[in-house]
Parts: C-alpha cells; structure tokens; sequence
C-alpha cells in the first residue's frame, strides 16, 4: 500500500467502506493517523469490523474530533443535493478529500528521487481500456508499473512508491471533484461528452471536474487533450493559450499539424518536424474501431510524454490483449459469438461497439441515462432484434417500437438464452453484443458484476449445448 502521512496522531474519518474506503483506511492507519469508519450499509460495516478496523457512526460523532473526511467518490459532494456527511463537514471546517487528494499528497511530500512518475487518465469513454493499454505499455517498455483507480485496486491500495515507478491510473469525474493537488506527469483527456449530469449539476459542471486532470501541470509535464469532439477543442484551445506545458492533440478522425492522430486505422506521430507512421492499428486485434484508435493515439503520447521509447510504445499497442467487459469476446457457442460490452454504461460508449458491427442482437438496459438510447436511433436498422433488461426495459421498448423487433426479458440469462435461440436459427454467423447504455446499479453492484453475469450465462449456455450434442 501506499502510507499517508500528514495525520499522524489526528484523527480522519473514512465515509464509505467499499475498496476505496477501505484501501484509504489502511493507508491512513500505516502513516500514522487514528481512523473512524462508517458506511449506511451494515454489510459494509461488518467486513470493516472483521478485518479489525475501527467504527464510529458519523451520524452521531463530534465532527470537531476530525482533521478530515476521506469520501468515498460515489458519495454526492454537490449534487443533486451535498451528502449529509459533506455538510456536517462544511458545518465543523473539516477537510473533504478523496483517495486520490491523498496518493498526490503522498507523491509530493516524497524526496525528489522517490517521487514516481504519474499518468492520470480521464474522458467520458474510453478512460479503462486506455488505462489498461497504458499499463501494459510501461510493461512492455520495462518500467515498475502499478494500475490502478477507477480500474482495478483503489490508488492507495498499490505498492508503495520509489523513483522508478509508474502509477497509471484511471480517475472518474467524481475522483477528481475530490482532488486538488495531483500533477500528473502525463495527463489524458480522451472526449467529453454528456454523462453524469445529475452528479454535476450541468454540463459546465461536468467539463469542470473533467478539466482538474490537468491542474498543477507546468513546464516538462504533458497534456493529452483529445480534439475529436467540441469541448475538447475547446479545452485545448484554451490550455494551449497557457502555454505551460507540452500540449499533444489527439485525433482519430484528421490529420493535425501537430499532434498524434490516427487515419484508417495507421497510426502517425507528427509531434517532431513531420508526420512519422508508427504503426498500423487495423492489425492490433484488440483495438478494433475508431474510437480504440483514439485510445492508442491517446496512450501512445501520454507513454512517450514519461520517457517510453517509439518502439516500445508501439510494440504495446501491437501486443495488448484488452480489457475485459470491453467489447470482450466471452465465448462462441456454434457460430454465435458473444460480445460482452458491459462497460458501455452511456450511449456514447454503446454506439462504439454497436458501430462495429454490421449486424448483431442486442442485449441493453439497466439503470437508464437521460435521453436513453434516442441518440442511437442511426444504429437500429443494424440491430437483428434487441433483448431489453433492468428497469430501462420499458422505456427502451417505447423508443424501439416500430423501428426494430424487441423483446422485454427482465434479466441477462433470460435475455442471453433468448438472444442465442434467435442468433443461431438464423443459420449464419452472428454476433450477441451486450452493450446495455445504461448503468448497472438496478440489477448489480457495478458493471463488472453485470458482465460476469453475462459471462457466466454463456457459459452455462455452452454447456447445456454440449450436452445436448452429446445425448
């Protein structure tokens, strides 16, 4: 882990106990801070009690006792309206930060040669897969490389740091609401696009909290600013204006004069004197689309922006195996393949895999977004027929009516199952994509857990069909 330290002998309090929560806790606790934890789930309470760690119920407590309060990110700081705990803490003057506030701190507070090299990760899509590739960059390039964040363990449950490390690390809009002193090394913007206005309150204040991953950034630090989309432009514009750092546009649609950018899948370097071709994405497996030829423009500028060789940043590209619940093949039973996509929890992210596809039967739904899946109505002469899951089923169907054949199927087995007896009686090869453009909180803890549920339908949908060819 990596030790806080700036509390010692103080007392936090720790709102949140899920892996962020917890991580912070043991980080704070091993730099020598007292720590008070609570969560409104009572599950959440007993796995912190059974790992020893202390409770103290927030609602209660004499908030005059805390240094700060360490947020969980899912916890709302202003909108729609702030967290009981974010005003009891306003009303005490008691810090709010989050597990990221805490990693920078530590990252600062360490000597020159035990301070890591940083690369932080944003934009409304594409923020995981990009994370992964360049985690898997640094690997290939030799570097000690921890990932972690938003993706995989929480930031301060990495190993701890020494001057030839590199923390990639993946950071939601919500994350970085809570962070103020973290200067990333590299810093990506990968798009803006509308997404988790209820959390922000409005679009600006969305494009706000996504622009604090360049905070603190001068001169030998680089800015990866995806220009693809409006608000990214803009933002580029602007921080180009500035002029304080190495400022890398990245596009997957246009030549730029200077920048990198993908065109038909080659890849082109043109931050020197002239555009140089890196390599040819169309024969990266796992980067299939233009939207992954963004994430690879993205991932290769933020690795050469700390020092990663040309070669070894392509060769990465060349060599990455995906992510998982990422347009993730889980497996073909006869000739249907099964494509879980549960990461897609927006239509932004649901119209990538479904423009990849010619056609396919689509499994969608879940905890629903504004707008639904409207914006994706371009798409729908592709779908062979949909298969509506969680509570946007109803609403999907209405949107759906008239325009493709659909079926309400409540759950993913039952959608997986129903999805394949169509898929197969076609008689061709077919695709099952779920790609649901909603979150996943009405069904499961997390999207992760939605696409394992996918997963293991397909594999119990293997089996049966074995069986049956065996009897």
């Amino acid at each position: 882990m990596v030790p806080v330290r700036g509390f010692e002998g103080r007392k936090v309090a720790v709102f949140g106990l899920a892996r962020t929560g917890l991580a912070a806790a043991r980080a704070l606790i091993a730099g020598g801070a007292q720590v008070a934890l609570w969560d409104e789930k009572a599950a959440a309470r007993d796995a912190a009690k059974a790992e020893g760690l202390p409770l103290e119920d927030l609602t209660t407590a004499d908030w005059s006792d805390y240094a700060a309060i360490m947020l969980s990110p899912g916890v709302p700081l202003t909108h729609p309206t702030p967290h009981w705990t974010v005003e009891k803490a306003k009303a005490s003057g008691v810090e709010i930060v989050g597990d990221m506030e805490l990693f920078a701190r530590a990252v600062n507070a360490a000597p020159e040669h035990k301070r890591p090299k940083v690369i932080a990760v944003t934009g409304t899509n594409g923020k995981s897969t990009t994370t992964a590739l360049l985690g898997h960059i640094c690997n290939v390039a030799g570097r000690d490389t921890r990932v972690g964040g938003n993706i995989g363990l929480g930031v301060l449950g990495l190993e701890d740091m020494h001057g030839g490390a590199v923390y990639v690390l993946e950071m939601s809009s919500y994350q970085l609401d809570l962070t103020s002193s973290l200067k990333a090394d590299s810093a990506v913007l990968l798009n803006v696009s509308p997404d988790h206005l209820d959390r922000h309150g409005s679009m600006e204040g969305y494009v706000a909290a996504k622009r604090r991953i360049l905070l603190n950034q001068g001169k030998g630090d680089t800015a990866v600013i995806g220009v693809d989309d409006p608000w990214g432009q803009r933002i580029c514009t602007e921080v180009t204006a500035a002029n304080r750092r190495t400022i890398v546009p990245i596009s997957a649609s246009k030549a730029m004069g200077r920048g990198v950018y993908a065109l038909q899948g080659l890849l082109y370097d043109a931050t020197g004197e002239r555009a140089v071709e890196i390599v040819d994405l169309l024969r990266a497996r796992s980067l299939p689309g233009r939207h992954n030829w963004q994430n690879a423009a993205a991932a290769y500028a933020a690795a050469r922006g700390v020092g990663i060789p040309a070669e070894d940043a392509a060769e990465g590209l060349m060599t990455f195996p995906g992510l998982a619940h990422r347009m993730e093949t889980v497996g073909h039973v006869g000739r249907v393949r099964f494509v879980n996509d549960s990461k897609a929890t927006n239509t932004d992210a649901a119209r990538q895999a479904m423009s990849s596809y010619p056609k396919f039967f689509w499994i969608a739904g879940g905890q629903p977004k504004a707008g639904g899946v409207e914006g994706l109505s371009d798409l729908f002469p592709r779908i062979e027929k949909a298969y509506l899951i969680g509570e946007a089923a109803p609403a999907f169907a209405q949107t759906l009516r008239g325009k493709a054949e659909f079926a309400e199927c409540g759950t993913i087995a039952t959608a997986v199952a129903r999805a394949y007896a169509d898929a197969s009686a076609s008689g061709q090869d077919a695709v099952v994509l779920l790609s649901p453009a909603c979150a996943s909180f009405d069904q499961f803890t997390d999207f992760e857990a939605r696409g394992e549920a996918f997963r293991a339908a397909v594999e119990s949908l293997g089996k049966l069909e074995a069986k049956g060819a065996r009897a």
